[in-house]
């Protein structure tokens, strides 16, 4: 898919699925999950014991039927050897312009993350496609969001931390383009009792809550 594909989807979807998890195949199970769930879209993060091995097997298993993401992406290095393994985004959790710089490079979709208003400014002047607000739930949620589009109109931004179904469809109101939803979603309790029925019917959740405050906008 080419970025500009990548970028539409991500924002059609609404929601990156923020996959953190204690093994390569728990995270694959996760990812399978979501995806029967109806969400298109995961992100596995570089915390996850064997990820790169975890991105290949989800980039062979589901090739363009799902956009894969690479999360906690420190360095331009991790980024290259994410991409290689099938990555199509690239997600950090905080602003490296180096690593914006790799993305940029090969074209791919990188939202690095930031908090503050000079930080939000300096990220997208680097070449963000997305800008991850985070943690957004320990700075006021959906109404920093809010505050924060006043002077930035023009920049796309996903909050991160603290987003759950009550505050998803907020969120979204307040102007963000999607949400990364990360234990809320892919909780430990359901991965360690192998329930991953329940990550399916939570994925089919949030769909629903994203649909609704979508409804609600255009009212």
């Amino acid at each position: 898919m080419d970025k500009q594909t990548i970028l539409s989807f991500i924002k059609d979807i609404g929601i990156v699925p923020v996959v953190r998890t204690s093994s390569a195949e728990s995270a694959v199970k996760a990812v399978d999950a979501i995806y029967r769930g109806g969400i298109r879209a995961a992100e596995i993060t570089m915390t996850v014991p064997g990820a790169i091995r975890a991105l290949e097997k989800v980039a062979d298993a589901f090739g363009d039927k799902l956009v894969l993401g690479a999360g906690t992406v420190l360095d331009p290095e991790t980024a290259r050897a994410c991409m290689l393994a099938g990555a199509e985004f690239f997600v950090t959790p905080s602003l490296r312009p180096s690593t914006i710089e790799m993305a940029r490079r090969y074209s791919k979709v990188i939202m690095p993350g930031a908090l503050t208003p000079t930080e939000v400014l300096t990220a997208w002047e680097a070449g963000a496609d997305i800008v991850k607000i985070f943690p957004a739930g320990n700075v006021g949620g959906p109404k920093y969001i809010k505050a924060l589009k006043g002077p930035f109109p023009q920049i796309e931004m996903v909050p991160t931390g603290g987003v759950n179904l009550e505050t998803a469809g907020d969120f979204l109101k307040a102007g963000a383009c999607a949400v990364a939803v990360g234990g809320e979603l892919v909780d430990a309790k359901s991965i360690k009792e192998d329930r991953y029925d329940q990550i399916e019917a939570k994925a089919k959740q949030y769909l629903e809550v994203i649909a609704k405050a979508r409804a609600e906008m255009r009212c």
